[in-house]
């Protein structure tokens, strides 16, 4: 049988050409005014997953979407 593709994690984990996995940081959705600019840029770019949470991303996400 098939494995199907996590809908969840297909909306919020990307895989780059090399197979690691990135997503975006928390705490850029609101409450923003009070945090300071340089808070608000070192959460601008994704972050790559922690080796730990690998095989559970390979797992949601079986073909690299």
């Amino acid at each position: 049988m098939k494995a199907k593709t996590h809908s969840g994690a297909k909306k919020r984990v990307k895989v780059t050409g090399t197979g690691k996995f990135i997503f975006a940081h928390s705490c850029k959705r609101h409450l923003l005014s009070d945090k300071s600019k340089k808070a608000k840029g070192r959460n601008k770019y994704g972050i790559v997953a922690h080796s730990t949470n690998v095989k559970a991303s390979q797992r949601c996400l079986p073909y690299g979407v």
